[in-house]
């Protein structure tokens, strides 16, 4: 007999372990199945397993919430900000190479730069760097082929890579005018708080994809 769920949550293939491994202790559980992108998962058990004691199990553990099941307010899920957080750290983390990095190299390289063109250039750099930052990760952690591993990245929340870009860099530009003064520890501070920036804006957001879709920025 085949029961088929529905679990939010899940971002990972160490998710999938942890809820096959809740469902394997079922006695009468023949095969699991769990697609990570849609979070359908697929138990293929005894006939005389029934679909409230799955349902029981996979409730035990408190990071998954079996779609339909009562749940608390939807911004309420302690979870569920833990996970977006570290999503956008590791965002945060990919924008911000390759944003202070073209910053720093055509302040220190190109001075005659306008402001403008600077800021687009640094924008563009961060969503490059930030994307084949989760591509790394995806084939390293995830297994994924390097072109599944790209699409994924791109196809995961450019919006919020764009928020956390403009968030930096016009923190950064109304605290130091945009100017790399690397030698003043005023500099630095306002670097620290246009991350901070960066961090903040978009983390509700990728909350609410990851809550509502089961989609993470990264």
């Amino acid at each position: 007999m085949e029961q088929i769920f529905t679990v939010s949550g899940m971002t990972c293939q160490g998710c999938v372990k942890t809820v096959q491994k809740g469902l394997m202790t079922i006695p009468g559980v023949q095969e699991i199945n769990i697609e990570l992108e849609t979070g359908l998962v697929r138990v293929q058990s005894e006939d005389s397993i029934s679909s409230d004691r799955v349902a029981a199990a996979l409730q035990t553990y408190p990071k998954y919430v079996v779609a339909g099941a009562k749940q608390s307010g939807f911004w309420s899920d302690p979870q569920i900000w833990r996970r977006s957080g570290f999503n956008t750290l590791n965002c945060l983390i990919g924008c911000s190479i390759g944003d202070f990095g073209m910053i720093i190299y055509l302040q220190a390289k190109h001075p005659e730069v306008s402001m403008t063109v600077q800021m687009v250039l640094a924008t563009l750099a961060g969503l490059m760097t930030s994307v084949l930052l989760e591509t790394i990760l995806l084939r390293v952690r995830e297994k994924f082929s390097w072109m599944a591993s790209l699409q994924t990245a791109l196809s995961m929340s450019f919006l919020s890579m764009v928020a956390m870009e403009l968030a930096m860099n016009t923190t950064d530009f109304m605290i130091t005018g945009g100017k790399a003064a690397f030698s003043s520890p005023s500099y630095w501070l306002a670097l620290m708080a246009a991350m901070v920036a960066g961090f903040l804006v978009p983390w509700p957001y990728n909350y609410y994809k990851l809550k509502k879709f089961n989609k993470a920025c990264h």
